[in-house]
């Protein structure tokens, strides 16, 4: 099987235990932007939270490498773990001779001095067929709440770039969020938007039954965010908040009866949820 180092940025070439090959400057991929975003969550002072980073609107070519930093208020948070979402689990790291325990295509640094952590996700495959193709989630970062954090208090959970070396021995310092590929010798890279997410301290909102979106009103389109969640959970997430206040039908879990019940609510056929 062909392989081809795949380089998007700079990646550091010790990040993934791999040499770093020769390439052209970047291009960027016209038309094309990927979103980048941060769920939202609330959490008390002592416990423990879990934020989802997701990766949509990923073209069709699909992409090979990702290399981003979330920097949130360490006096607020700790950030303890990091999980690879579905979305990396591509097949690539069953084919891919770089990939190893010790170089994983997955990978993360957590600086709890600075409030950071880096991630990458990278892979040497040429071929498209294991690189990143569907929208979902990327990674989930879990960690808790200062016990001494005050009620109210927010920690933002933002998308910066990769705090290192572009190289080993370079001296010259990353400064770019990266995601895209490598076509031949020519290096594409994705433009990108970001959603920040964040992290509040208190007590979780008991939020408005049906109101599944949590745009403060219960409509058709909560019914229509539930069966999208429950089809495709890997692009249509519903927060915890949004969970809990679309589970309307009186048995645990959310499926498609709470979206129904929803609708028949919208058309007076029940009068409360």
């Amino acid at each position: 099987m062909k392989t081809k180092k795949i380089v998007v940025g700079a990646i550091a070439a010790s990040m993934l235990s791999l040499s770093v090959c020769s390439i052209a400057p970047a291009v960027f991929a016209a038309g094309e932007t990927v979103q980048i975003s941060a769920s939202e969550e609330t959490a008390k002072a002592g416990e423990e939270f879990t934020v989802t980073v997701s990766l949509a609107d990923i073209p069709s070519t699909g992409i090979a490498g990702v290399d981003f930093a979330v920097k949130y208020d360490n006096t607020i948070l700790s950030i303890d773990s990091v999980k690879a979402g579905i979305i990396t689990e591509t097949g690539a790291a069953g084919k891919d001779p770089s990939a190893s325990d010790s170089a994983p295509l997955f990978d993360y640094t957590i600086d709890k001095d600075n409030g950071t952590v880096g991630l990458i996700w990278n892979t040497m495959l040429e071929e498209s067929t294991y690189w990143i193709k569907s929208d979902g989630v990327f990674c989930t970062l879990t960690g808790k709440v200062s016990g001494n954090a005050a009620d109210g208090a927010v920690s933002k959970i933002e998308f910066v770039p990769f705090a290192r070396e572009t190289r080993p021995g370079s001296g010259s310092d990353n400064d770019t969020i990266s995601i895209g590929y490598l076509d031949g010798e020519a290096q594409k890279e994705y433009a990108y938007t970001l959603k920040n997410g964040s992290v509040t301290v208190g007590t979780p909102n008991t939020g408005l039954r049906g109101d599944a979106n949590e745009d403060g009103e219960v409509n058709m389109a909560d019914a229509v965010l539930i069966m999208q969640s429950v089809t495709n959970p890997d692009k249509y997430k519903l927060t915890t908040q949004g969970a809990a206040n679309a589970d309307v039908d009186g048995v645990s879990g959310v499926t498609n009866k709470d979206a129904l019940k929803i609708q028949q609510f919208k058309l007076n056929i029940i009068t409360e949820l």
